[in-house]
């Protein structure tokens, strides 16, 4: 196995970079490691809705001395999860170039009274409190952040509302108070254990108008199924979009614990630890959003040709904007090598695990 995949990085690699592309293939000197270390972290309150949000962002000392303005990503919590189960997996997003907000949105719900469950209303007033963030010189994050760049994040009922988003629909009551309209702003989702299905299990098109989205998903998910995922995933209706499947997680591998207070728990115990899932999950949706947001082509060439054979717990499946003629020319004998290479994988019974 390591050698087929380190085969399939060199060949890819070398085809590319003799057809005079080279800048969309850097294999041999890419990291995809965060690009910052240094993490600030404050929480505040989101005065549209009355709710606290952890805000998470690059911290180096010359930040604002002259970097490039960094967009904001919303992280839409899980059904019943609190915000800081969220915290491990934000800071390395973070880390990715991003300002990574993450609320919490208390509800009264039928049954259970208040309870934290994400919808597409606080969207909104997430933005409009961090432009106000952005513009009050004593904010920690100050003249930092791009607002017109904006990503989306989001785990189980979290995912449901950012596709739903990125879709402009409103899905009522569950994840939509009344009327929903798409802010400009939204530029890509990647979205953890979600679906988009309603209560009898009827999937929704995601029309996204071109909008970015990967789904990521574990294989021993035993609340949002993987099969929902792949579903959730052909009804996508444009590319670029991405299936990210993660060997041995769980529904709840995205959290700081297994099955963290107060959630439903998981029947199905994830066999990958969790540090591992958790950095999995994060880089790929750090450079999925890098490359979406961005147009990064690095990252670009990470999610769509080698991220895959360079990782043994993920296997992916995506969809890119057609290139231009003279482009899938020079790609073409790299693309097929590798395809042929997983094909003869799977044949072999290799497995990734």
């Amino acid at each position: 196995m390591f050698n087929i995949k380190r085969l399939l990085i060199v060949s890819t690699g070398a085809l590319i970079s003799v057809t005079g592309i080279s800048e969309v293939a850097k294999a041999g000197t890419f990291k995809p490691a965060p690009i910052y270390t240094d993490i600030g972290k404050y929480t505040t309150t989101i005065a549209g809705d009355n709710n606290l949000a952890d805000i998470y962002f690059p911290n180096p000392s010359n930040l604002k001395a002259g970097a490039d303005k960094l967009p904001v990503v919303l992280l839409l919590q899980g059904a019943l999860v609190d915000k800081s189960n969220y915290s491990s997996y934000a800071k390395q997003v973070a880390g990715y170039g991003f300002v990574v907000v993450a609320p919490n949105s208390k509800l009264f719900i039928p049954g259970l009274g208040e309870a934290l469950a994400p919808r597409t209303d606080q969207i909104d007033t997430a933005l409009q409190k961090i432009a106000a963030e952005n513009n009050n010189p004593s904010s920690p994050i100050a003249g930092i952040v791009d607002t017109q760049k904006v990503g989306l994040l989001g785990h189980s009922q979290g995912g449901a509302v950012g596709l739903s988003a990125i879709g402009n629909l409103c899905v009522a009551p569950a994840l939509c108070p009344g009327s929903f309209t798409r802010p400009e702003q939204i530029k890509a989702g990647a979205f953890f254990g979600a679906n988009l299905r309603d209560q009898n299990d009827v999937f929704f098109k995601i029309n996204n108008d071109g909008i970015p989205i990967a789904l990521l998903q574990g294989d021993l998910d035993g609340r949002a199924l993987p099969g929902r995922a792949a579903r959730t995933y052909d009804n996508i209706q444009d590319p670029p979009k991405a299936l990210i499947n993660i060997a041995g997680a769980n529904h709840f591998s995205i959290t700081n614990t297994s099955n963290p207070p107060g959630a439903i728990p998981d029947p199905i115990q994830a066999t990958l630890p969790n540090d591992v899932a958790i950095e999995t999950i994060a880089r790929w949706s750090g450079l999925f959003l890098r490359a979406s947001i961005l147009n990064n082509k690095d990252a670009f060439n990470y999610v769509y040709f080698t991220g895959d054979a360079a990782d043994p717990n993920v296997t992916v499946k995506s969809e890119r904007v057609p290139e231009s003629a003279p482009t899938i020319a020079l790609l073409g004998v790299g693309i097929t090598y590798a395809a042929s290479l997983k094909l003869r994988k799977r044949t072999v019974g290799v497995s990734k695990k």
